[in-house]
């Protein structure tokens, strides 16, 4: 099997392609086609949810990333041994289905028509593209808080996203993200002391309803077709050009969000945001 060729970067949410391959997956069995508009679960980075819709009229239940070794043996999900584009091997994206009659042999070599659920694909791509703003946001308002020189963002400001981060998950019209205030960031220069969760969101805040009313453009920089390109986020704020690598879906403008709001909330060792959308 040659790596997958993706089109859900652009926003498609169908595709008509040939069935090439079918790979376990636990007791279920996974199709692979020569082109998805199907999202997969990234194993490196598990942030954004798989798609779910239909493939061949049989429900997708999962879609995870495949890797094909150069003896062409195939691993899923977290079994995958090597780092994501390892030169050598193929990169699939794998489509899960408990429907699949026999071993789903037969259906190899069929053209089929794949449909993502369109909703929930829109509403993952709001709360993506939610997230990265709130992330900028969060990084303009904890800068006055860091007492080295630190690596910035897009925007100019010390990327404390990025740089204490420890694990974000995509949801429908939102997410959550954690941030480690351990040993390791206060070396950095970083400084939580008498930090005020209520006070730094309602800053948040502030900068997403302006720049949700901006209605400023968003899209993806896609290098290439394969699962592995490496993509990039890019929004037009009124402050300058965002850009985030990122692989997941996301909206076209801003102003398609409606409204975006985060909670913050603090412990000993870590922040947590949770950001959630209104359309």
């Amino acid at each position: 099997m040659k790596s997958t060729v993706v089109t859900f970067p652009s926003g498609l949410v169908s595709g008509r392609s040939a069935i090439v391959g079918t790979v376990p997956v636990g007791g279920r069995h996974g199709l692979v086609v020569e082109r998805t508009p199907f999202h997969p679960l990234d194993h490196t980075w598990p942030d954004q949810p798989a798609d779910r819709g239909t493939i061949a009229g049989l429900p997708v239940v999962d879609c995870v990333t495949g890797a094909q070794s150069e003896t062409g043996e195939v691993f899923t999900g977290e079994d995958i041994p090597v780092r994501r584009g390892t030169e050598g091997w193929e990169w699939l994206v794998v489509h899960v289905t408990d429907d699949l009659p026999g071993d789903g042999g037969d259906l190899v070599g069929l053209e089929v028509d794949l449909e993502v659920d369109a909703a929930h694909r829109a509403a993952l791509s709001a709360g993506h593209s939610a997230c990265h703003l709130a992330a900028l946001a969060l990084n303009a308002a904890l800068a006055e808080r860091w007492r080295k020189e630190a690596a910035r963002d897009a925007l100019g400001h010390p990327d404390f996203d990025q740089t204490a981060i420890t694990s974000s998950r995509i949801e429908p019209y939102g997410s959550v993200d954690v941030y480690r205030l351990g040993k390791s960031l206060r070396k950095k220069g970083f400084t939580a002391e008498d930090l005020d969760p209520a006070g730094v969101a309602a800053q948040v805040n502030a900068r997403l309803k302006a720049w949700v009313a901006a209605d400023a453009p968003v899209r993806v920089d896609v290098p290439g077709p394969a699962l592995t390109a490496r993509r990039t986020w890019h929004c037009s704020l009124p402050e300058g050009e965002a850009s985030i690598p990122c692989g997941g879906t996301h909206v076209t403008r801003t102003g398609e969000l409606g409204e975006v709001t985060v909670e913050l909330s603090l412990d000993e060792a870590a922040l947590t945001m949770r950001t959630t959308v209104t359309p």
